[in-house]
């Protein structure tokens, strides 16, 4: 596997997602901005929507299969229906180190798909400069259904690909995916927009803490 020097990102930006449908919806219109080769590094305690966003993204590229938590299989591929791009979808939890990232040489997989990597972070950026990372903070304490708990994610973009991404057309996207306001209210806002870095999430949540 290649290595690629980590370096701050290009740009980060902040969205809200009230509800699943509003996750799902986001990953659906995030597909319409990928191709083959990238990177989409997800972050987030468990049941933080990681998956649910994988899913809208599968949606979005028009691909075969159900998609679900790979954690057992740690990889799986799903094919284009069309033209567009593969997905393979990735649960690295369980691996610890970067021999075992090689071993299922994503980086060839990356040639005519879109790799989406769930608890990758700290170990898969070494597959490419340009990536897309998304942490997910899910709003605890809100009551209800843990799956329709609000969500904060927030996106940051590294390399030359993503810096051509204007933070303003995924502030569109976000806006495009806000569940409309019942009459007399003012919708909720659609997200802010940051250069500074923000905080990470941590890997902790509902299963323990996993070695480096």
């Amino acid at each position: 596997m290649p290595e690629h020097t980590s370096s701050a990102p290009r740009w980060q930006h902040q969205v809200h997602w009230p509800t699943t449908a509003h996750t799902t919806a986001f990953g659906r219109h995030l597909a319409a901005f990928l191709r083959a080769g990238d990177l989409i590094v997800l972050t987030g305690d468990l049941g933080a929507g990681k998956t649910t966003l994988t899913q809208g993204i599968g949606a979005g590229l028009g691909v075969r299969g159900r998609i679900s938590s790979p954690t057992f299989i740690i990889a799986r591929t799903h094919r284009s229906t069309g033209q567009g791009p593969h997905l393979v979808h990735v649960d690295a939890y369980r691996l610890h180190t970067l021999a075992e990232i090689d071993d299922l040489d994503l980086d060839t997989a990356l040639e005519e798909s879109v790799l989406v990597v769930e608890w990758g972070a700290g170990l898969v950026e070494g597959l490419a400069e340009d990536r897309l990372e998304i942490t997910i903070h899910r709003q605890r304490g809100a009551g209800g259904d843990v799956g329709e708990q609000p969500r904060t994610a927030t996106l940051s973009g590294y390399g030359i690909r993503w810096a051509g991404v204007e933070p303003r057309e995924l502030t569109a996207l976000a806006r495009d995916t806000q569940a409309p306001a019942p009459p007399g209210q003012d919708a909720p806002p659609s997200g802010s927009n940051s250069r500074e870095p923000g905080d990470q999430a941590a890997r902790a949540g509902e299963r323990p803490e996993r070695a480096r």
